[in-house]
């Protein structure tokens, strides 16, 4: 080959290696089409703001996505089976590459998406976010709650360990509790009256294919439907001089001014969370053995809140008192009906107070009902001649109901808020009452469930 051959063909070479600037614009304008396709064009200002929406609706979605890969990941070496689904969760800690990363950041993942989730429909509570014909989106994200729950709880039975196998034992129990179908939706789940290879078999298919199904087809309606509403709840624009709204609120656009913060916050979300599976390991106690249950024996932590009413109720009115509770919280959209401050925090200044009171009143309530409880109070001691059903199951009921009326009540009457103000605040005296008697389930029950104090 001539040297004016070679050259040309070098120079024809270079050329052709290089991306064509056509070309660079195509692909641009593809992942553009994908950002926007996910997003509006333009988002209000006030929704970037990061002290609003604390980026957690965003978070929990890639926290669902890096459980859906690593998932699939220990899938290739999972083997759901009684004899062999603990050596084979060992292997991939101790033998397969970055398997136990792979696992560790795929237990924290689940562990933080409910926290995560659980925080993203208190923001959306506490901002009115279910108002202006929201109201489905509300249910569904209370729907979508309830998945992620079950599908931490039929994953936390796999490793096949003590932990596991007891946590799903008294979880299971507590279903049994539910007036009507409990008995039948937990013979269910086990495929017989005990945790065994029915039930491992059961929650591994309910695990990887049913819940993530379900919680694939709702996320992307939830959404659709938060796009198909005009975006997150924003407040309703000032008034004018005349007294009307004024419809002009400043929008950015997409791209780049929510990509950039969507990027950011997932760099920093998977490298603190990469960092914290390498430094605190999933956990995997020694292989599962039904003839020595540990003492306690604890239900998984997000549980634990009803396993301590448990402790303080009989099990039919502890599982009624949660159900009116969550039946109340699906209902709010269509008692809290002023449309007027949605998008503001708690409402209003009285509504903060309210929020504060409700949780004030709390956490000096409810460690003192579970210590007076504990230690002195014994319905059916005070009352003998009565069915326990009656003494320890409908009078604390009914007296906790009435407490709560007492003061949604007191908020209306004597701080005169109005009614969306009053719910901010039983709405939290609830929540923190909850979290509570969680953390007081998780740190303060030892050996039998007695109180102890762990420090």
């Amino acid at each position: 080959m001539s040297d004016h051959k070679s050259a040309s063909f070098t120079k024809k070479l270079i050329y052709t290696s290089k991306t064509h600037p056509d070309d660079r614009s195509r692909m641009r304008a593809v992942a553009n089409n994908l950002v926007l396709h996910l997003h509006p064009t333009k988002v209000p200002a006030a929704a970037l703001r990061w002290s609003y929406t604390w980026g957690l609706g965003g978070i929990s979605a890639l926290l669902a996505i890096l459980l859906g890969i690593t998932g699939v990941l220990l899938m290739f070496r999972y083997d759901a089976s009684v004899e062999r689904a603990y050596t084979s969760i060992q292997f991939m800690e101790t033998q397969v590459f970055f398997g136990s990363l792979v696992r560790s950041i795929h237990h924290w993942s689940a562990n933080l998406l409910i926290v995560t989730v659980f925080l993203h429909l208190l923001r959306v509570f506490y901002t009115g976010g279910y108002k202006k014909g929201r109201a489905a989106n509300w249910l569904i994200g209370i729907i979508l709650l309830l998945l992620v729950v079950a599908s931490n709880f039929t994953g936390y039975l796999l490793p096949w360990d003590q932990l596991a196998y007891w946590a799903v034992t008294v979880g299971t129990s507590l279903l049994s509790y539910v007036p009507g179908a409990g008995g039948s939706i937990s013979n269910f789940l086990l495929a017989g009256p005990e945790v065994g290879q029915g039930a491992l078999r059961n929650f591994y298919a309910i695990h990887v294919a049913v819940l993530p199904a379900l919680l694939v087809l709702l996320m992307s309606y939830h959404f659709w439907k938060v796009r198909k509403d005009g975006g997150i709840s924003q407040p309703a624009p000032p008034l004018t001089a005349d007294g009307k709204r004024r419809q002009r609120v400043e929008r950015l656009t997409t791209i780049p001014h929510l990509v950039q913060r969507e990027f950011v916050v997932a760099v920093a979300l998977i490298t603190v969370l990469a960092l914290w599976a390498m430094f605190v390991p999933a956990p995997l106690e020694e292989l599962a053995n039904p003839t020595h249950p540990p003492n306690p024996a604890k239900a998984a932590w997000y549980f634990l809140g009803l396993q301590e009413l448990l402790l303080h109720m009989h099990p039919l009115a502890a599982m009624i008192l949660p159900g009116i509770v969550l039946s109340a919280i699906v209902l709010i959209p269509y008692w809290d009906k002023e449309e007027g401050d949605i998008g503001v925090y708690f409402r209003s200044t009285i509504g903060k107070l309210m929020a504060l009171a409700g949780a004030f009143f709390a956490t000096a309530l409810v460690p003192l009902l579970v210590l007076l409880d504990e230690y002195w109070i014994d319905f059916p001691a005070l009352l003998p001649s009565w069915p326990t059903l009656v003494s320890n199951g409908l009078v604390p009921l009914l007296l906790t109901l009435a407490g709560l009326l007492g003061i949604y009540t007191s908020m209306r009457i004597v701080a005169r808020a109005n009614r969306s103000e009053a719910l901010v605040g039983l709405f939290s005296f609830v929540i923190v009452g909850f979290v509570l008697l969680t953390i007081i389930g998780i740190f303060f029950r030892g050996p039998n469930m007695a109180l102890i104090f762990p420090y």
